[in-house]
């Protein structure tokens, strides 16, 4: 005979058997109940991913997005239902109950219809705005097989984790009261897992990441070009050897335009561009390749041109040819241009790794520079300036704060692409005038700093530009510059009204959670869209920066015109 009060429904006793059923056991990993909540949640989410973000998306990443997001849904859904029974909250009685599910699980498939029949026009709005064409809608396909792939996998790793806590709760429970046993499986797995995902997996990656793009480096291509003149590095006079200065600095050498084709363009009285460049192999140190390419600049005679560029590379050693050719065709050859490589990693990769290596291989470059320049007569050195792009820019930061240029000021810097980690671009950002937009700020009235983007914007500025002028070349629609882990939880300004950039599509809205993501995703694709959208900043963009960074005597907007029409038709290689 049942006690009193030891009686428990039929409901109940299933609730608790289904609780008990198969806990910490491996086919619950693998079983086919779901909750109604989280499926419901869910829905909303899949419809939510399906909105425009910076970029336009192929169907794979689509369906990464989509597949990443439906599973973000589905456990705040699963959880918050899981956390309502846990603390006894009574549900709708009756019929009551019944009306609420049907209309939010109907919502819920309404808002996921809705949004994938008018998904594919949003995205060919922005394709167009773009210069791209439009998708068909026999990429739906593939997105929906890629969402739920990604969504089942997502899936099984959550269901394990979850056999993995409760494995470890109910071997602690058998030990220790089990409410101290929750908390400290808690905080032993919650930290395995953080050493595991900042230390060992991470290190690891980049460790294998290293490994496999190191041999790649030391690859001769047979479009690589040995220079011969004494005015480059790898040439036969130079200290610098050639199968020492990596892929992209074997590029960088060879590449450039010639006298010919300077005189060509500028009437004539063209001389040699000076580029000099260190690998990673040049040197053993950082120091060493440094004091390399002080001694290149001594021996090509850089010190006596109009101009020197100490340029700041990306991850494999990348400089931009868009953003290198055009100063030597501005100034007819009378350049100078250094570059330094920190890292055999491709830029998505090195801006997680290299942060720290291109701050010190950029300071330390620079100052052993920069100080043989300061020893220089004022009228008889060059004018002294910084590039970058990408994370190239985040080591032009890095110089622009030390001490050594507020002592001997330089004469400028562009950056291209500021990266979304750069602390200076941030704050300029913030404290930026009133009323100018967050995606192209003005800052100060413009005496130093200036924002840019495609279209010229170097004359916003109400204040006469002083002796010393910085360029950001940035566009609107460029996720490495416009990403913030921020997004996840708040609201960003480039998206509030009249904030919002030309190439920015203006139904993307921000959703917490889900902008964070889809903005993420768009950094992979930032460099795979046309010229002046996203990462591609175009050889007229830099163009017109270098000629507002460097102010050449004489200098007209035709000729910027005339030039930037002779290196719209040089072909590009990318990284």
């Amino acid at each position: 005979m049942t006690a009193p009060g030891a009686a428990v429904t039929a409901a109940d006793s299933r609730r608790h058997r289904a609780l008990r059923v198969g806990l910490g056991t491996p086919h619950r990993v693998l079983e086919t109940t779901f909750s109604g909540v989280g499926l419901t949640v869910a829905a909303w989410f899949f419809a939510l991913s399906l909105l425009p973000s910076l970029l336009p998306r192929a169907a794979v990443v689509q369906g990464i997005v989509s597949g990443v997001t439906v599973m973000i849904g589905y456990g705040l859904g699963a959880a918050a239902q899981a956390v309502w029974h846990y603390l006894g909250i009574p549900s709708v009685p009756g019929r009551a109950h019944g009306v609420l599910v049907t209309v939010f699980v109907g919502l819920g498939l309404w808002a996921a219809v809705f949004t994938g029949w008018r998904q594919l026009g949003w995205q060919n709005e922005i394709r167009t705005l773009y210069g791209m064409q439009p998708a068909s809608p026999t990429v739906w396909p593939v997105i929906i097989g890629v969402t739920v792939v990604l969504a089942v996998l997502v899936l099984v790793v959550a269901r394990s984790l979850r056999l993995l806590f409760d494995s470890v709760f109910r071997w602690l429970g058998r030990r220790m009261p089990r409410r101290v046993a929750v908390v400290v499986g808690l905080v032993l797995l919650l930290t395995l897992i953080w050493s595991l995902l900042t230390g060992v997996l991470v290190n690891g990656f980049f460790a294998v990441a290293n490994n496999i793009f190191a041999p790649r480096d030391t690859l001769v291509a047979a479009d690589m070009h040995r220079p011969l003149s004494p005015e480059r590095s790898g040439a036969p006079q130079s200290l610098s050897r050639w199968e020492l200065l990596g892929r992209q600095g074997r590029y960088f050498v060879g590449g450039g335009p010639t006298v010919a084709q300077l005189n060509a363009v500028d009437g004539g009285g063209a001389k040699e561009p000076i580029r000099v460049y260190a690998g990673l192999q040049s040197a053993d140190t950082v120091q060493g390749r440094a004091d390399l390419v002080l001694e290149e600049l001594k021996r090509t005679g850089a010190f006596q041109r109009r101009v020197l560029v100490v340029a700041t590379t990306t991850g494999t050693g990348f400089l931009d040819q868009n953003g290198t050719d055009p100063i030597e065709f501005l100034w007819n050859g009378d350049t100078a241009i250094a570059g330094v490589q920190y890292s055999y990693l491709p830029s998505w990769i090195s801006l997680l790794a290299d942060q720290d290596a291109v701050r010190e291989t950029s300071r330390v470059v620079f100052d052993t520079v920069h100080q043989y320049w300061a020893t220089l007569p004022a009228g008889a050195r060059p004018r002294f300036y910084l590039y970058g792009l990408s994370l190239g820019s985040l080591g032009v930061e890095s110089i622009l704060s030390s001490v050594n240029v507020i002592n001997e000021p330089i004469d400028g810097a562009l950056m291209s692409g500021p990266t979304f980690v750069n602390e200076l671009h941030a704050r300029l950002t913030a404290q930026r005038q009133p009323g100018s937009p967050a995606y192209l700020p003005i800052y100060e009235q413009g005496r130093t700093v200036r924002f840019t983007a495609e279209q010229d914007g170097l004359d916003r500025g109400s204040a006469p530009w002083g002796p010393t002028r910085v360029v950001y070349l940035q566009h609107a629609s460029d996720p490495i510059v416009f990403f913030s882990p921020r997004l996840a939880f708040s609201s960003p300004e480039w998206l509030a009204n009249g904030e919002r950039g030309p190439d920015v599509s203006p139904r993307m809205g921000w959703f917490p959670l889900v902008t964070m993501w889809q903005v993420l995703l768009d950094l992979p694709g930032a460099g795979s869209i046309p010229w002046g959208y996203g990462h591609l900043y175009s050889v007229t963009a830099n163009l017109e920066s270098w000629v507002g960074v460097t102010n050449p005597p004489g200098w007209t907007a035709a000729r910027t015109a005339k030039l930037a029409a002779v290196l719209e038709k040089r072909p590009y290689r990318s990284d």
